[in-house]
């Protein structure tokens, strides 16, 4: 059977993190092998791009290829490390994936939609079952993440493109809500977990698990 590919999306400071290490435990209780990465990585070659892409010092790195870039670290985190999870009948918990790079470069950096059409070929038409958008205002979301440590390239852009970008997974959202399911991040944790888990447990109940 083939496994499970489950996302999460969202702004910075919304606590992906906090529920991958939940939706976990929720699976490993099910007794499934359960693995998690993150975007853009995953890989060697992919964490390399990762460093490129996240650098400060990359300041005059151009939206285009800011997008190819990602695209690229995609593309072989697909084939080297997803596809074959899956094909083992693995959970695969990933930390964004292409609804990143539609809010980020298509909406965040205004290049529309040349990102999709890039990333369907990155991919290879890979979509993941089920996707959570953690919904955090951008504003209190990049008020956490400063807390947290040191922003990277990305979280230090102003704040009207991280409103973009929040608009761009609001429309994404929108546009496919059968497979992305909003989370109201700004509760606690508990109560965005017991959230996920309801979705989560329907999934299982659609796929016989």
């Amino acid at each position: 059977m083939r496994g499970l590919f489950i996302t999460l999306e969202g702004g910075d400071g919304a606590g992906k993190s906090t529920q991958i290490r939940n939706i976990t435990r929720f699976f490993e209780e099910r007794g499934l092998v359960v693995v998690h990465t993150r975007e853009p990585g995953g890989t060697q070659i992919s964490e390399k791009l990762r460093d490129i892409l996240l650098d400060k010092s990359n300041s005059e790195m151009s939206p285009v290829t800011e997008m190819l870039i990602y695209a690229a670290a995609r593309a072989q985190h697909v084939r080297e490390f997803v596809m074959p999870a899956l094909e083992r009948g693995e959970v695969v918990i990933c930390d964004r994936f292409v609804d990143s790079s539609i809010a980020y470069q298509a909406y965040g950096r205004e290049l529309g939609s040349m990102v999709a059409e890039v990333n369907r070929h990155a991919t290879g038409g890979l979509d993941p079952d089920i996707t959570f958008w953690l919904d955090i205002d951008p504003e209190a979301g990049r008020a956490r993440a400063s807390k947290a440590g040191d922003l990277d390239r990305l979280e230090l852009e102003k704040l009207d493109f991280h409103y973009r970008v929040y608009e761009g997974y609001r429309k994404i959202a929108e546009a496919d809500p059968e497979r992305v399911r909003r989370v109201d991040a700004s509760r606690s944790v508990d109560e965005i977990r017991d959230d996920i888990y309801v979705h989560l447990q329907r999934l299982c109940e659609e796929k016989g698990i």
